[in-house]
């Protein structure tokens, strides 16, 4: 009989193999640890350089030669990888307290990259020191390297929560962390306040950090309520507009003058922006710009005479703008060119790193602060743990050089003549062996009288620091208290003012006056589109291109938006002022939207937000939907319908909101199989999207076609034979009632139906 215990199923191997790997990605690459707020290629390249001797009062010394170092002992990975890391850890405009100081070119804030290695040179900032200079004080725990030549700390003794100082961005696998860099000062000030208070709520802490503070400035416009949000759940999205002052010039001209940027914009980047909109090219498999590259251009060249890019050493940036003409309003002029480039956007926050447990979570602010002070507790415990073992030992030697110079001439007598001086001194004195130790290595110049005075002094302070010690370690409160102390006397040395700017404002948008005015559009088959002024228009001389024809006539007003609908169930949005007029053909109206593959326009809808249409698929399933939640500002617009396969939608059918509660208000149905079922609306779910409801049972391959709102006891069926000839039925209502789902009443004749219209009373 053959064992198989050993045996692992395929499945089950690359399972364990991947998870594995996962977590060796999420804790070895991507994620910063709440403790020290660093990544382990940033910690490596720390330790290495305080390893090397390169703290910030030491001389500088090729990059190459601390890559290799870190490479050789600690981080078994491409140069790349850790010279990318370094590079990064010294630029003020990435980081908002950088770690390392770069000698050389280490990239700019335009995107230009860092020269090689071999060309820069690297030390550590004195800010550093936060999360170094305890490092040998009993603070971290060591583990072996990747080979077992070398240790390396697990985690540095960090005086500041450095997580929030610098954040971090990082993508790992099923997870990612963008944590964005706050202000020292006002992080310290958080968490003193946290310590002194652990039952402080998130929007206490945010009396302290009211947002975050990014290295390059900028200004965030998002309302505080918001920001906690982000705050009191760990994710989130902060809007950031740059900071900009308006330069007044001669004869009442002006320019607007552009010092600060949002996070991962750069003036490079702006100015592509803006000539890539003002000299647009056709996209990819076009011959021709499409009617939005059109519109942007001529928007942006009425507003925008020139820009060019100022910056310089002294001003790091400065981009000036100027506009077409000085009657343009300064503020439309620069809200238009945030709304259409990146001078403002979105930074999105997902407070994702490793906590203290070892395992990767989201965390709140609040979260974040209370693990770093316990791990701060912790890392004060074992400084002091550590410095009170070494004041003890040093006064346990002491303690024995002091018996020699109360016995001066017999100790010496014994080292003499004794064969085993060692042993003698214990057994004559109440010495230890490392006492016993010391004394044979006492050089005989101190065992000078000054030298005794010394000793008794130095052992008169140490005793005094021991007391303190044990007394600091016996106390929370007063452990507390020195916490305290360290954290505002490093905010006092390295604290700087805030660059952010925190006020809210409205998110920067296009704004264009549109007179209220009465359109007519006018749709071709081909999907071609024009509009014409006025309503009631007589549109018989309407001509159209050879093979097309009229597919829709819809009058609507200028001040509201066009909503598209496509065969597949897809709904987009159109402004009236994009749709060219006069006596042309128009343009087609895949230049204004961007239609799906496969799909065709089905129909144009037109109203206010609350009008409500009935949306009926020939699988029978359909729902009412509000005109609003048709409206989308994406080109690519956004599915409201969903259809099976070989379902088509059928154009939708206004119903007034008062005919959801009038008992004489229906819905007829007929189906391709001359099925006729009249419903009430109520029955008719309200929905903002998907495949709705069961509007009436179908079988046999019979399919929904035709659908109509009717008031009226009696309505007239129409049927089309296909050769022109038409034949209409009348019908109550009362006969085809039914409840929603059923199959509906067969009608009589082989036509099917094409129409259904109410009969309005004579009398």
């Amino acid at each position: 009989m053959t064992d198989h215990t050993d045996r692992l199923s395929l499945a089950d191997y690359a399972q364990r193999a991947y998870l594995e790997y996962a977590m060796s990605v999420v804790k070895g690459r991507a994620l910063p640890d709440v403790r020290d707020g660093q990544k382990p290629v940033q910690r490596r390249i720390l330790f290495a350089m305080k390893d090397m001797g390169l703290n910030h009062a030491a001389k500088p010394v090729k990059s190459a030669r601390v890559v290799g170092e870190i490479l050789g002992k600690y981080h078994p990975h491409g140069d790349a990888s850790a010279y990318d890391a370094m590079v990064r850890m010294a630029q003020e405009f990435t980081l908002r307290y950088p770690l390392i100081e770069g000698v050389g070119n280490f990239g700019s804030r335009d995107g230009d990259g860092a020269a090689a290695m071999r060309y820069t040179e690297a030390r550590l900032t004195e800010l550093a020191g936060l999360l170094l200079d305890e490092l040998e004080q009993g603070t971290a725990d060591f583990v072996p390297n990747y080979d077992g030549a070398f240790r390396e700390p697990q985690c540095l003794p960090a005086r500041l929560p450095m997580l929030l100082l610098n954040g971090a961005s990082g993508i790992a696998v099923g997870m990612a962390t963008e944590i964005p860099p706050h202000n020292l000062a006002e992080t310290a000030a958080a968490a003193v306040a946290l310590l002194k208070n652990p039952n402080l709520d998130t929007a206490a802490l945010m009396a302290h950090i009211p947002a975050p503070d990014f290295a390059g400035g900028g200004h965030i416009i998002t309302p505080a309520e918001d920001i906690l949000r982000i705050y009191e759940t760990g994710k989130g999205s902060l809007r950031v507009r740059a900071r900009y002052h308006t330069e007044a010039l001669a004869r009442g001209q002006w320019r607007i003058v552009i010092t600060e940027l949002p996070p991962h914009t750069n003036a490079q980047k702006v100015l592509a922006e803006i000539e890539e909109q003002t000299n647009p090219k056709p996209k990819s498999g076009k011959k021709q710009l499409s009617q939005d590259q059109l519109n942007t251009k001529k928007l942006m060249l009425d507003l925008l005479e020139r820009v060019r890019d100022e910056s310089d050493g002294e001003q790091p940036v400065r981009l000036v703008l100027e506009p077409k003409s000085a009657r343009i309003k300064p503020e439309h002029f620069i809200n238009t060119l945030m709304a259409q480039t990146s001078l403002e956007g979105n930074v999105p926050v997902n407070l994702v790193m490793m906590g203290a447990d070892g395992r990767p979570a989201q965390k709140n602010l609040k979260t974040i602060l209370q693990e770093w002070l316990a791990f701060r507790a912790d890392t004060v415990t074992r400084r002091l743990a550590h410095r009170l073992a070494q004041v003890e030992k040093r006064i346990h030697i002491l303690e024995g050089r002091l018996t020699v110079f109360l016995h001066i001439d017999e100790v010496i007598a014994v080292i003499r003549e004794a064969d085993e001086p060692k042993a003698e001194l214990m057994a004559r004195f109440p010495l230890s062996e490392t006492q016993a130790d010391d004394i044979l290595e006492i050089r005989l110049r101190q065992l000078a009288r000054l030298e005794g005075i010394r000793l008794e002094n130095e052992l008169a302070d140490l005793r005094e620091e021991q007391n303190g010690l044990q007394h600091l370690l016996a106390h929370d409160g007063e452990k507390k208290k020195l916490i305290i102390k360290e954290i505002q006397a490093d905010a006092k040395r390295f604290g700087d003012a805030r660059r952010t700017l925190v006020q809210e404002a409205e998110r920067a948008a296009l704004t264009q006056s549109t007179a209220d005015e009465p359109l007519t559009l006018i749709l071709s088959q081909q999907g071609w589109i024009r509009s014409r002024a006025g309503h009631g228009l007589d549109l018989a001389q309407t001509a159209f291109k050879e093979g097309d024809a009229l597919q829709q006539v819809l009058e609507i007003r200028s001040a509201r938006p066009v909503v598209v609908l496509d065969t597949l169930g897809r709904s987009y949005t159109v402004d009236a002022a994009d749709i060219p007029g006069g006596r042309g053909d128009g343009v087609p109206l895949a230049s204004l939207i961007a239609l799906q593959a496969g799909a065709g326009v089905a129909c144009l809808l037109h109203g206010a937000p609350e009008h409500q249409f009935l949306l009926a698929n020939s699988g029978g399933y359909g729902f009412i939907v509000r005109l609003e939640h048709l409206l989308t500002r994406m080109k690519a617009g956004k599915e409201v319908m969903k259809l099976e396969r070989g379902e088509t939608l059928l154009p939708p059918v206004p119903v007034l909101r008062a005919a959801m509660i009038n008992p004489d208000s229906k819905i007829v149905f007929a189906t391709a199989h001359n099925r006729l079922l009249a419903v009430s609306p109520a029955e008719i779910k309200v929905m903002a999207k998907g495949r709705g409801v069961q509007l009436l049972s179908l079988h046999g391959g019979d399919r929904l076609t035709v659908c109509a709102a009717v008031s009226t006891p009696v309505v007239s069926v129409a049927s089309a034979n296909g050769r022109g000839k038409v034949r209409t039925e009348t019908l109550r209502i009362a006969d085809i009632a039914g409840k929603r789902g059923r199959k509906g009443k067969a009608m009589t004749g082989a036509d099917p139906v094409c129409g259904i219209f109410p009969v309005f009373s004579q009398e």
